[in-house]
């Protein structure tokens, strides 16, 4: 057992460089994984730095705790037996590990951002799978000829915009910025208002706006931790939403938590889960497990450490009159970033991820002084 693990440590493992990593699951040449390098580098060793490469602070894929991660690389390794856990439920019938909801509990506790005590927790496919099974769970099925509005405040998350008009359903439909509806315009139809704070893209901590018996709100919590901002006290809302990609850095294990106040609201989600996915794979329930068990040592101060309290985006206006598709400006100097239009917000703004790995800071840093020495020297000619 102990030397199947340590050649199963040593194939997931540094290139030579240190700019790139080679997996189980990757290519094979010769036998051997081959390395998957980091954005601008290249080679088998992945040492070639790539001079012309663009800086994409595009994503939000979390890749800024990977350094965390191959330090706990033994505590936090897992080894699946082909016959763990076969069947569709565990043996109360449930879809969810008694013990990663005990972890999930234990977790917010021990970090103090939102209260779970005699609240009821559904887990799923990330935050982008719960917060649709939120929207249609908080809307009234029964009332098709008005259909539920879905408001978020400008800037907003694009995927609350993009999944809801992707599913197109008649009990919903999206209706843009919350400013656009005041709480005496509440009571003329149900409104259903996403609120995310730390908000993405500007890292804000929001409130929700409308208020009144018409209207349901679900708190993105995704960024509610010590690597993001101060946490000053448990968030205590109806409906709250975090996602494990956030917290760990775990992007690709798709797992989110949803924690739910009312009882009616969670069996419509339960139910709501079980027709799309009918639960999440046991191999990520236990992964999860040992995830949350690690990051959690001695009280989560090791991990939050690491990641010190930064917003996850920089959220850039462009303010020189000419410049006013900001993204247009910064791709002009090999950066990519995300529209701001994308975001309900107008195109002299342009969100730039933070989260990814050091090379990718480094090379957007590097990108963005060549920016500012460039209108430096435009100023003073």
């Amino acid at each position: 057992m102990v030397l199947n693990l340590l050649l199963f440590l040593s194939i997931y493992s540094h290139s030579g460089s240190g700019h790139g990593r080679a997996f189980l699951d990757g290519s094979i040449l010769d036998g051997k994984p081959v390395c998957e390098c980091n954005t601008c580098y290249a080679g088998p060793h992945c040492s070639v730095l790539l001079p012309g490469c663009i800086a994409d602070a595009d994503s939000g894929d979390p890749m800024f705790l990977e350094p965390f991660w191959l330090k706990h690389a033994a505590s936090s390794t897992i080894m699946v037996p082909g016959w763990h856990r076969m069947n569709y439920e565990f043996n109360d019938g449930s879809l969810l590990s008694k013990q990663l909801e005990s972890q999930i509990r234990t977790l917010h506790a021990v970090v103090g951002n939102a209260v779970t005590d005699g609240r009821y927790i559904v887990i799923g496919g990330g935050a982008t799978q719960l917060l649709h099974a939120a929207v249609h769970s908080l809307s009234d099925a029964n009332n098709r000829f008005s259909p539920a509005r879905v408001v978020a405040s400008t800037p907003y998350y694009p995927v609350y915009r993009e999944q809801t008009e992707f599913f197109n359903s008649k009990d919903y439909k999206f209706e843009g910025d919350t400013s656009l509806y005041s709480n005496k315009s509440v009571s003329q139809g149900k409104f259903i208002e996403l609120v995310t704070s730390p908000n993405n893209p500007d890292g804000k901590l929001k409130k929700a706006v409308l208020q009144g018996p018409s209207v349901k709100t679900i708190h993105d919590l995704a960024y509610y931790w010590p690597h993001y901002t101060p946490v000053p006290t448990p968030a205590d809302e109806d409906l709250m939403i975090f996602t494990l990609s956030k917290l760990t850095g775990h992007g690709g294990s798709r797992f989110g938590w949803t924690i739910v106040k009312d009882e009616a609201v969670y069996q419509r989600i339960l139910t709501y889960m079980s027709l799309i996915t009918y639960g999440v794979p046991r191999e990520t329930q236990l992964r999860v497990l040992k995830l949350l068990k690690v990051a959690i040592e001695e009280q989560g101060k090791e991990m939050f450490n690491f990641g010190e309290p930064t917003p996850a985006f920089a959220w850039l206006k462009c303010e020189r009159e000419e410049d006013k598709d900001c993204n247009a400006v910064l791709h002009s100097m090999n950066i990519t970033g995300r529209h701001g239009s994308l975001f309900g917000a107008e195109s002299r703004y342009v969100r730039l991820s933070l989260v990814k790995s050091e090379d990718d800071f480094d090379w957007l840093l590097k990108r963005m002084k060549m920016l500012v020495s460039q209108e430096n020297n435009d100023a003073g000619d």
